[in-house]
């Protein structure tokens, strides 16, 4: 199956990671840095804490957008 997107796709897609990249850090910014080693969430088995939540965010890793979604569909971000 081959997926093809327009430019205004893109854009959006870009425009959606954004928000939910902004989102996740102004949140982060504020949580108690002992709260930051907690697990968030688990994804293909693996335990996501804040801190690695937040590293695979600021490399913008295939697991980023992953982590980003699934804290937005839990109401985290």
């Amino acid at each position: 199956m081959k997926c093809v997107l327009n430019t205004k796709s893109v854009v959006m897609l870009k425009y959606l990671l954004m928000t939910r990249k902004e989102n996740f850090l102004k949140i982060y910014a504020n949580i108690p840095l002992n709260i930051r080693e907690e697990i968030i969430l688990v994804v293909d088995d693996e335990p996501i804490t804040w801190k690695v939540a937040k590293m695979e965010i600021d490399n913008d890793t295939k697991l980023a957008t992953e982590i980003l979604k699934k804290l937005e569909e839990l109401k985290i971000i």
